[in-house]
């Protein structure tokens, strides 16, 4: 995974896809693009605190719109910070193949530690 951007409340990651990534089907595994959101959008997070303060997933909610291909395309993912609070935060995030068709979008929720 690659951290293409990073500025404050909003993160943009890519990785390739690979024929180890797939699930029984032959397609990216969910799973590999439920990792990028959730590290997209824990990341974006992450931008928003202060230096040494730490974070967790409380909550994770993807949606899955449609398969990947596990031929080494690259799936970028965009996490954006929606509310950054003293002990929670949330944020959303898109993953997107490089036609720039969405493949899953999610939301999550993280408790500031």
């Amino acid at each position: 995974m690659r951290f293409d951007e990073v500025d404050h409340g909003r993160i943009v990651s890519s990785l390739d896809t690979r024929p180890d990534f797939a699930n029984p089907l032959g397609t990216v595994h969910g799973g590999i693009a439920a990792t990028l959101l959730d590290s997209a959008m824990g990341c974006a997070v992450h931008t928003t605190l202060p230096a040494g303060t730490g974070y967790t997933t409380l909550e994770l909610k993807v949606n899955y719109i449609r398969a990947a291909r596990t031929d080494g395309q690259t799936l970028t993912a965009t996490g954006t910070v929606i509310h950054a609070g003293r002990r929670t935060a949330t944020a959303e995030g898109k993953v997107l193949d490089e036609q720039g068709k969405l493949i899953a979008h999610a939301t999550t929720t993280c408790m500031i530690i």
